[in-house]
C-alpha cells in the first residue's frame, strides 16, 4: 500500500489540477464546462441568497472550491458553506479546518468515484450536517443529511425541477439554472 501522503504532496502537485488527499494523492484536472456551469452557477446563486441576503435569508459563507483540512484528509469540494454563526468571520488563511454546514460536489467522469465513495465518509466523520450532488450529466441532484453518522436521501430534482431541500430551504430555485 502507498504511503500516506501530506500537504507537501498537495503542495507538488501540477498547478492546473485539483489535488486532494484522502489517505493517498489523488490529482484531477480541473473541471470540464458542464460542471464548472453547474457549479459556478449553483455558488452564485447560494451565494446572493444565502451569503449577500438578497432575497434570502443571508447568515452563510458560500465558497467554491475551498481547500479543507480535515484530520490528516486534505479535501477540495466544489461548493462549501459555513452558517455564520459558526464562523463569525471570514478567515483570510490559505485552508480551512472547520468543516463546513453544507457541501456540495459536482461530479464528472473523472471525479463520480472519488466523490462519492472517498470523500462523503469522510464528510460524516466530521459531522457535516448536509451533502449534496450534483450531475450535470444526468441533470440531476440528489440531498442527502447525516443522520445517526449516516447519510439519508432527504430530496431530488431533475431537470428543471423546483429545488427547496435544507439546508437552504428558505428560498426554491428551477434545477435548469445549472444548465447550458
Amino acid at each position: 500500500m502507498p504511503a500516506r501522503a501530506g500537504y507537501q504532496d498537495v503542495m507538488e502537485a501540477p498547478t492546473n489540477h485539483v489535488a486532494e488527499v484522502v489517505g493517498v494523492l489523488y490529482t484531477n484536472p480541473r473541471p470540464p464546462p458542464l460542471q464548472a456551469l453547474a457549479k459556478s452557477s449553483l455558488g452564485a446563486n447560494l451565494s446572493s441568497w444565502f451569503q449577500f441576503g438578497r432575497g434570502g435569508p443571508g447568515g452563510w459563507w458560500i465558497l467554491d472550491e475551498p481547500e479543507l483540512h480535515l484530520g490528516e484528509d486534505i479535501v477540495v469540494p466544489d461548493s462549501a458553506g459555513w452558517r455564520r454563526k459558526r464562523m463569525p468571520e471570514y478567515l483570510g488563511v490559505a485552508f480551512l479546518t472547520l468543516a463546513p454546514d453544507w457541501i456540495c460536489e459536482v461530479l464528472s467522469p473523472s471525479t463520480r468515484r472519488l466523490d462519492l465513495n472517498g470523500k462523503s465518509p469522510i464528510y460524516a466523520r466530521e459531522g457535516i450536517r448536509h451533502l449534496w450532488f450534483v450531475d450535470p450529466a444526468d441533470r440531476t441532484m440528489e440531498a442527502f443529511e447525516l443522520r445517526k453518522g449516516q447519510w439519508v436521501l432527504i430530496g431530488t430534482a431533475k431537470e428543471d425541477a423546483p429545488v427547496c431541500i435544507p439546508p437552504f430551504d428558505a428560498i426554491t430555485f428551477s434545477l435548469a439554472d445549472l444548465w447550458p
